[in-house]
Formats: structure tokens, sequence, C-alpha cells
């Protein structure tokens, strides 16, 4: 962050600092502002493993989270022990209040410092506390909306939890807010400059704007407050600032001993570069996540867990480079035995040729090349028997066939660390939002204007598509074709960036995606290999409570005991 924070900043004013001596020197504002930073949950690849996208390794650890999951034995209680990032309610609000402080006392501070410098600190506050409060509803729903310090009389019995929609009203005003102040060092910059990564800009701003409207207009969360043209003008709106001001796709095309193609390449390539090289990240939150020692196969020195292991019903949603569905559908309710699209050219019997570039990018499977600088060397075998075999014993071990290559450089290991991280915010994800919002209000084709361009729904997933090496969506899909279609796109462009978990609630599709996951067992016959698919027991986290958070259990009791009214979210009354 831009300093180091001062803890003592924050202390409540019993004599020995107050907020006047806070906001009337620069080094103390400046410091009291840092500290409303790092509140933001950090994304995570064990996101996965709660999701359709992955079943983890760690499902036979007596006592893990994922049995406890997997199981549908959560309460409101425990759910902060056996979620993907505990319960953030309590540090989300932290950070809101630190905003708060610092918003209101900004106004009046007599620190000496330049307009332009306090018009700064403020639109950073602002988009702050927006990203703060698109992060509490995204998890829980419509929450209280805190604009002001609260008194030290304050009276919590008066305190009512906001809808989504009218919280989506708050965040878009607080980012509008920050980008009524100028585009320049002086307000709220389109740059990032030196030691101050990680700090909010323009695009932070538009980028939260893009997401909650896009969640807003959504099925679980829409009360005709945003529909979908207006989520379009804002997904529109947001795309085209950020084009106009130098973010691109990350398109680098690496050596074939580096990674596979700039999509591999982009996700352990780091965004601390002032955008000189990675113009597609908005904000990078998550840390460095070491995949070779926490999803990483049992051959690797020094690993500890398998972790998120792919699943092969996120294998089969990667089409084939033709742009072609491999299989259509199952012909059994375990979805064990698929439906092949004869027009795409999968093989049973050769399922990992010629498919998607982003699926060489995100798996390893059977048969992948191990290490890209001895391309005729180590082959990744999952076969029963192989170095890498399934087991259903061994949390070393793939659980599913599969294992996690997304933001692994295979160059990293116990003396070089150089794996990646999740992207809170990134360029595909506008393009993506735009897309949807796009074809729901105006249809697949129909032009909007995206900035100084035009643009449909069609050829914004088109982008994203031609940057990872596919060709693009055929003309002429109706609206729900587009939509099946897009959706696919959005889970493989997105794959284990914390998207899906969200996604598929909003969409109010989770009973359909995760009541069970399927493997790909592989046997030798001879010299063949022998493919089968096998579904795992089925999962009891898809009914309609794990649609949102339950909120924090203390939270809940404290607000019965002043007001009589029960907060909790439906089906936590446990």
């Amino acid at each position: 962050m831009l300093v180091s924070c001062n803890e003592k900043l924050d202390l409540p004013t019993d004599g020995r600092i107050t907020m006047d001596q806070v906001f009337s020197d620069y080094n103390r504002t400046r410091g009291y502002l840092n500290s409303c930073y790092g509140f933001t949950p950090k994304p995570y690849m064990d996101r996965a493993s709660f999701t359709d996208e992955a079943q983890d390794a760690d499902d036979i650890t007596p006592g893990s989270r994922y049995i406890v999951w997997y199981g549908g034995n959560v309460t409101s209680l425990t759910y902060p022990g056996n979620s993907a990032d505990g319960s953030p309610w309590g540090k989300l609000y932290e950070g809101i209040r630190k905003c708060n402080v610092f918003i209101e006392n900004i106004k009046t501070a007599t620190v000496y410092a330049s307009e332009g410098e306090k018009n700064s600190w403020t639109a950073q506050a602002h988009t702050l506390r927006a990203l703060y409060y698109l992060q509490l509803i995204k998890r829980y729903g419509g929450v209280p909306i805190f604009d002001k310090p609260l008194a030290i009389d304050h009276d919590f019995s008066q305190d009512k939890r906001a809808t989504f929609a009218e919280v989506v009203t708050f965040i878009l005003a607080d980012c509008d807010k920050a980008l009524s102040y100028p585009a320049t060092r002086e307000g709220l910059s389109w740059d990032v400059f030196d030691n101050q990564y990680g700090i909010m800009t323009r695009a932070v701003a538009y980028a939260i704007k893009s997401q909650a409207v896009t969640y807003a207009a959504s099925p679980l969360w829409t009360d005709g407050t945003y529909t979908w043209q207006t989520a379009t003008t804002i997904t529109a709106e947001a795309l085209g600032q950020c084009l106009a001001n130098g973010y691109r796709l990350f398109d680098e095309k690496p050596a074939a001993n580096i990674a596979q193609n700039p999509y591999a390449l982009y996700f352990f390539t780091s965004s601390n570069d002032q955008r000189a090289t990675d113009k597609e990240t908005i904000y990078h939150a998550g840390d460095a996540m070491q995949v070779w020692r926490y999803a990483g196969m049992p051959t690797n020195p020094g690993m500890e867990r398998t972790g998120p292991c792919p699943t092969q019903d996120l294998v089969d949603s990667y089409e084939m480079a033709n742009g072609q569905a491999p299989v259509t559908g199952y012909s059994d309710a375990n979805r064990t035995t698929p439906i092949i699209n004869a027009a795409s050219g999968y093989k049973e019997t050769d399922p990992y040729t010629g498919r998607d570039p982003r699926f060489y990018a995100s798996i390893y499977y059977n048969g992948a090349v191990r290490n890209l600088d001895q391309p005729a060397g180590k082959k990744v075998e999952t076969f029963v028997g192989g170095a890498e075999e399934i087991s259903d014993i061994n949390r070393k071990h793939t659980r599913t066939g599969y294992y996690l290559r997304k933001f692994n450089n295979y160059r990293s290991g116990q003396n070089n660390d150089a794996d990646g991280a999740i992207r809170l915010f990134r360029l595909a994800e506008l393009y993506l939002n735009f897309a949807e919002a796009a074809n729901q209000s105006v249809g697949p084709e129909a032009a909007v204007n995206v900035g100084t361009q035009s643009m449909s729904a069609r050829q914004a997933v088109n982008v994203v598509r031609t940057r990872a090496g596919m060709p693009g969506f055929p003309a002429g899909l109706t609206k729900d074709a587009f939509d099946k279609k897009y959706r696919n796109e959005r889970r493989v462009e997105l794959a284990f960036e914390e998207h899906r978990f969200f996604d598929v609630r909003r969409w109010k599709i989770l009973a359909e995606t995760d009541r069970f996951v399927t493997g790909m067992r592989i046997t030798r016959n001879g010299t063949n290999l022998v493919y089968r698919r096998f579904k795992f027991t089925n999962r009891n986290a898809f009914s309609d409570k794990y649609l949102m958070y339950p909120i924090d259990q203390q939270e809940v009791d404290k607000i019965i005991g002043l007001s009589g009214v029960d907060w909790q979210n439906p089906g936590w009354l446990d």
C-alpha cells in the first residue's frame, strides 16, 4: 500500500490523540487513509472447491471444511470456519467505518495539503467504501447503509437492512462522487504512480459499477430498480471509459518454453508494472498462491496438498478449438454418458486433443507436458498406476483425474515461488458484463455505444475469445442460445477466479450446478487407455439457503435484542 499503517491512529479519542490532531497533520492524515485499505477479502483458488469447478482433495480429511460443506452440515454458527473466506461481515464494516471517518473529517481538516491532494484522498475513500459494500452484498444481500461515523449514542435499534438495489444505488453514487474529481493525480487518476500499487483508480470505480449493476439486474437480486437496459448503459460506459484510457486485454505472446499462450502467461505475470505490460488488470487484490505447494502434484518436491481438483464438468465446458462444444448433454442423470457433438471432432478415446487453448493453460490432464522447456520429457500420468494417479484416499493425489494449472508457473518450486494470483477486477470481466447486459436488453446483435465505438454483445464476447485464440460466436444466435453459450464462455474465461461461486447464485441455478460433480478415471488396457467418467457422492450445499452467506449470528442476536427484528438470511435460522 502507500505507506505503512499506524494502528494508533484509529484508537478511540481517550486523551492520547484526537481526530482533530490526526487530520491536522499531513503524515497522520495520509496514514489514516492508508488504514482504510486492506479490508476486501482476498480471492483465492480454494473458492473453486465450493463450486462445480473443483472437488477438493481434502474431502477425505476427517473434519475438513469440505466434508462439512459437501455434506450440507453448515450452520450460521459454523459457517465462518467452513466457507471459502470465513465470514467477512465485521471486517468489511470496519473498512466502511474507517472510510466514513476519513470522508467526514477530511471535509473540515486543517491539514496542510493542496485541495488537489485532498480531492485525491476523498475520491479514494469513496471508491473503497463502494468496494466494501459491493463485497458485502455479493455475500449477504441487502445490508444496512452507514454513510457517516456512528455517534456514541447511536440507536442501533433503529437500523434497518437496505434492499440489494438500495445498496447498489449507494455504491453507484459513491463511485460517481469519486469520478467527479479530475482524472489526474489531484483527483482520481487512471494512472498508477510510483510506490502506489494497489491504490484506487478510476478504472476500479468503473469496474465496481459494472459488477454491481450486473448483479442488481440478475434473477436473484432484481426488483425492477435496475433493469438490463440500465445495466447495459452503465456497463457500456465502464467498458468504454477503460478502453479509451489504455486498458487492453493482455496479449503478449510467450516463448514456447515459458507459457502455452498469452492467457496462460497473464496469470503469472506481475501487474505491478504501472500498466507498462499488463494493461488488463484493474485491481489485483489476491496474493501469490503457491499453486505448486497447495494445489500441486505428488511429484512436486515440497508439495503439501492437491487442493482444488478440476472436475470433469468443467473440462466438458471447454469447447473444441473449432468453437464447437464437445458434448451437448448426457444420456444419464449422473452425467457419465456424454452425448457427443459429432460436428466438434471430439473423441472419447482421445479427449484432450484439439481443445480451447484456455484448457491447456488451466488444467493438467493425463498426457500434459509437465515442463514446457522439456516438451519431449515428462508427461503427467493421472491414469491408475501413473506417477500422478487418481486416488480416493490420498490428499496429495487428484480426486478427479485433473490438477490445477492456471496461475501455476511450471518453474515454481521450493526455491522459486513464481506462481500468480487472482485479479479481483480485470478488463475481460467488463467485456463479459456488458455482453450479458446487452444480450438481455437488446439481443446479441444490436449495436450499443461503448465510448466512441459501437459494439454488440456478440462482438464483446468475441474480443475475449480472440485473445484466447478461439473463433467468435456465430451470427444469428437467439437471445436464449447466446445466453447459454455466454454463460459457458464466462465459466471458462474466469475459471478459478471466484466468479463461478457468485454467478450460479445470482443466476439462481445453484441447484442445477452444485448437486454433484464428476471426474475421469483412466486405466490401461495393454497399450490403450480406457476413459471412464464417474460421479461423486451427492453434495448437499445447493438449497436456497446457500444462495447467501448467513449473517454473523452474534450480530443477528444483538439486533434481535435491540429491536426484536431477525436479520438472518433465509434458511439459516438454526
